[in-house]
């Protein structure tokens, strides 16, 4: 596959957000892993403990010609409450944060304009604390992490998608 383009995102628990992202029209594949944090060789039983710096994230391909990467940041505010510092639901930590990875300026410049457009729309009825930075290294997380709610269809999941509407462009 030549045509695909790559997103980090972190927005809670990866299980949820992994199974809403896989939905998404133009989405090729998904892993659950940790990025943003300051130590090497990041696992599950270390990005727990919230003293790494990681946050619970997802590694996003897809194809740009089917779906922009505008409108995945704009789903994925969509599929998680952009306004609760360092939390979701009854996860809480560090871990659990709301973070854009960006790849490059242009990624950088499209994330700060979706950011931008999401809190003047009103819909979260709170400030946007949503860290943007940018990328560093991806560690997959552990097997049983991938596909978890697919594997365990009843598991637990703070992640549903909101009927709300930012205002957004649908083009590319």
């Amino acid at each position: 596959m030549n045509n695909q383009t790559t997103a980090y995102l972190a927005g809670g628990c990866f299980w949820g957000m992994e199974e809403l992202v896989r939905q998404i029209p133009g989405v090729l594949a998904t892993e659950a892993g940790y990025t943003g944090g300051h130590t090497l060789d990041a696992t599950y039983e270390t990005v727990k403990t919230g003293r790494t710096g990681h946050a619970e994230s997802l590694k996003i391909v897809f194809d740009p010609e089917k779906l922009s990467y505008r409108h995945l940041l704009f789903e994925f505010f969509r599929m998680h409450n952009p306004t609760t510092p360092n939390r979701q639901g009854n996860d809480i930590g560090t871990q659990y944060r709301s973070a854009i990875f960006y790849l490059d300026e242009n990624q950088r410049n499209i994330a700060k304009q979706v950011i931008q457009t999401v809190e003047a729309s009103g819909e979260w009825q709170a400030s946007i604390v949503t860290e943007l930075s940018p990328f560093t290294t991806f560690y997959r997380a552990e097997e049983y992490h991938q596909k978890y709610l697919v594997k365990h269809p009843g598991g637990y999941t703070c992640h549903y998608m909101r009927h709300l509407e930012f205002g957004e462009s649908r083009s590319p």
